[in-house]
């Protein structure tokens, strides 16, 4: 018992020690997401490049049997059922909050939030394993509008916490100045 105690405080002195330090300010997130997004593995994890290694990479994490109960769910209903087990696992060890190479691709068709690219997998694979068209296009349109809507819900009903006005140093008495010619 008492090896197992000694074990678990080195185990846990030893990822505190090594544990790399989050970034601090916006120019150490951007440098650390621009080396994140070019690593085929994270946290010893392997990165899918794209959707299609996703899914080669989803079918050797799920066993047959598995993928037989997935396939044979309503996609609505697969889709909501694995958000937050599948979901929550393609989110964090992908690296969708920190940035990573699949998380950069998916950001280039259009989809930017974290939980929105889980989603936007799982029913994409959802479709793969059913031999159903992917519609990507139109997965994209739908998480689009899904943010528009919630924008305009939060600006609607959000509080303004603090309101400033900045004068600009270059703009004589609270004037905009005119744009320079080139």
């Amino acid at each position: 018992m008492k090896k197992q105690a000694l074990f678990v405080v080195l185990w846990v002195a030893a990822s505190v020690c090594f544990a790399q330090k989050p970034p601090e300010t916006e120019k150490e997130f951007e440098e650390a997401y621009a080396w994140r997004i070019k690593q085929e593995k994270l946290n010893n994890v392997y990165i899918p490049k794209d959707l299609a290694d996703a899914f080669i990479q989803l079918n050797k994490l799920i066993d047959a049997e598995s993928q037989t109960k997935f396939k044979t769910v309503a996609e609505e209903e697969a889709a909501q059922k694995l958000f937050f087990s599948l979901g929550r696992w393609i989110t964090l060890n992908w690296g969708f909050f920190e940035g990573s190479r699949l998380s950069h691709y998916i950001k280039g068709l259009g989809i930017y939030h974290p939980e929105d690219m889980a989603r936007f997998i799982i029913v994409s694979y959802h479709r793969n394993l059913n031999r159903k068209p992917l519609n990507v296009k139109e997965q994209i349109q739908y998480y689009q509008q899904k943010q528009e809507a919630e924008k305009a819900k939060w600006l609607k009903e959000g509080e303004i916490l603090h309101k400033e006005k900045i004068k600009r140093k270059d703009a004589p008495s609270g004037k905009t100045p005119a744009p320079k010619k080139q």
